[in-house]
């Protein structure tokens, strides 16, 4: 089955589409996405092979994510949320762990962006989430954008404690994407709770990275958006 999965990825590969893509996830030397491989696929395509295979066992699914390629790893994960969404409790618990423990093979934004919430944070959520901070404090940049990441299952739910206390330990955060990253949920935040979002910008906007207070108050009125990046000076 798994050699099959691969020989219909392989299939849909678009070359000029994959040179787009690898610019794109900055895979050159010295970049966040070095060494990435892209086919071309998109992602509806993707997901309808995922759908296809979602039968996969454990150990084919590591195989995939053990690949350089990139769709074979998003195709990997989205089979695995879609796994993790429909199990018994000890099935999640195994497939948290297995996520965790090769989380090194989640190595690009979007692989965590389309998983961490819907494994990580969805089986955190009624747990100590302690993990989630061991993960903010690693030196791994991808396992960093899992926690923070992990916190939009909880924002969905109108809990906000972790995303506000995880944006603190990532405030000074050196790279972009942790940037990106935490304004992005600080803004998911205030979509449903503009005060709560307000009052933590209003404490912490000035010693914010540019990119995350911009992130943050995307959706804010003209003249907020100016009265916040005005701190910034």
């Amino acid at each position: 089955m798994l050699a099959n999965l691969e020989t219909e990825l392989q299939q849909l590969a678009n070359p000029q589409k994959a040179k787009e893509l690898s610019r794109f996830f900055k895979t050159g030397k010295g970049e966040y996405g070095e060494g990435d491989v892209f086919l071309g696929i998109t992602v509806p395509q993707q997901r309808k092979i995922a759908k296809k295979y979602k039968t996969l066992s454990l150990a084919e699914i590591e195989t995939l994510l053990n690949s350089k390629i990139h769709e074979y790893r998003f195709t990997a994960l989205v089979i695995l949320c879609e796994r993790f969404s429909k199990a018994d409790r000890q099935t999640q618990t195994k497939i948290f762990q297995f996520y965790l423990a090769r989380s090194d093979r989640v190595n690009n934004w979007d692989l965590v962006d389309t998983s961490a919430y819907k494994i990580v944070g969805s089986f955190l959520y009624e747990k100590n989430c302690s993990v989630l901070y061991d993960l903010a404090r690693s030196q791994n940049l991808w396992q960093q954008r899992i926690s923070i990441i992990a916190t939009y299952y909880f924002i969905k739910r109108d809990r906000f404690v972790e995303t506000l206390e995880l944006s603190k330990v990532l405030l000074n955060h050196p790279h972009d994407l942790i940037h990106k990253a935490v304004g992005w949920m600080l803004r998911e935040v205030g979509k449903r709770d503009e005060a709560t979002e307000k009052a933590f910008l209003d404490k912490y906007a000035a010693q914010m990275p540019r990119t995350m207070l911009r992130y943050a108050i995307e959706k804010f009125p003209p003249e907020e958006r100016k009265a916040y990046l005005q701190q910034k000076f």
